[in-house]
């Protein structure tokens, strides 16, 4: 029986640009009309593979499945499942390969999804993988800048936080490279910047303008898009480290005071101390409404990977 190719979102680089901005374009349209969607998954079933904590990430696919109309199985917890007693992950996916029509995964182990695509008769989307790439919140985050910016080119976007370990900055700031972005500006501590090879990648492959600061009240005046993170207590081996570090960044509605009146806040969330709850009422915090379009963007990824008819 001759099946056609399985397409997998491992990390970003597997959709060409034109791709990433028909999943945008779709989910822009999702979000306006939902209601156009709404069975357009009858009978396909999604299974959600979370070796790793998640709230937005896991309630966001199920949601996005159960809003075109489709089903859901799988696990939240290893623990719960035959991983408990062993089982590969390969063995795991060829099993769900026979129960789902597509699959999401997140795991703390990088590459396990990539693996687990290796061992796939349907798509594997990868719902983040360690501190290595998280493409699905970096498809939220560039329906959000589509939404609230009009273009995805030509901004100056700033991270602050974790650079090291944070796989959604990591993935995003990846993809904005080939969106002919202005410039990138990374605040983060000493200890947390941007791994060295991926500012190589960054500057060299893609001639982008790089500035490193320490604070983000030298470079506020600056930015159109503010991207924070939190300092990821489970990224560490030393707890002294992070509770040394957890504290380093704080955006406040003091600081924004010399912020442009354009200018966009920017969270992957949760949230835990970075940004203070006086920032959440100024009409520059999208972070909220960011979450909220990780639905439907995740609506039409999963229509994209399953290749369902979605004109109406």
């Amino acid at each position: 029986m001759n099946r056609k190719p399985v397409r997998h979102l491992i990390e970003p680089e597997d959709f060409t640009i034109e791709e990433l901005n028909e999943v945008v374009e779709l989910g822009k349209k999702m979000y306006e009309a939902p209601e156009k969607y709404a069975a357009v998954c009858k009978g396909k079933i999604l299974a959600t593979l979370f070796y790793e904590p998640s709230t937005r990430t896991r309630f966001s696919f199920e949601t996005a499945m159960l809003r075109l109309g489709g089903n859901i199985i799988g696990f939240s917890d290893a623990n719960t499942s035959s991983v408990s007693k062993g089982e590969s992950i390969a063995d795991t996916i060829r099993c769900m390969s026979a129960y789902a029509d597509i699959a999401v995964m997140r795991h703390p182990k990088e590459g396990a999804p990539k693996l687990a695509s290796l061992y796939a008769s349907i798509p594997i989307i990868n719902g983040g993988d360690g501190g290595h790439q998280h493409p699905t919140q970096t498809l939220t985050d560039l329906l959000t800048i589509k939404m609230y910016k009009r273009t995805i080119e030509n901004h100056t976007v700033a991270f602050c936080g974790d650079l090291k370990f944070g796989r959604t900055v990591h993935s995003l700031i990846r993809t904005l490279a080939r969106y002919n972005t202005k410039k990138f500006i990374l605040i983060s501590p000493e200890e947390l910047t941007l791994p060295d090879s991926l500012k190589r990648t960054l500057t060299e492959n893609f001639g982008i303008e790089l500035q490193e600061v320490r604070y983000i009240e030298d470079v506020i005046g600056e930015i159109d898009i503010l991207y924070m993170t939190r300092i990821q207590r489970e990224r560490f081996f030393n707890e002294a480290d992070y509770a040394r570090l957890k504290d380093s960044y704080l955006l406040s509605q003091s600081k924004l005071q010399h912020a442009k009146k354009d200018m966009i806040v920017m969270h992957p969330l949760p949230r835990v101390n970075e940004i203070a709850y006086d920032v959440d009422d100024d009409p520059r915090a999208v972070y909220f409404k960011q979450a909220e379009f990780g639905v439907y963007v995740r609506m039409a990824l999963i229509t994209k990977l399953l290749g369902v008819d979605v004109t109406c």
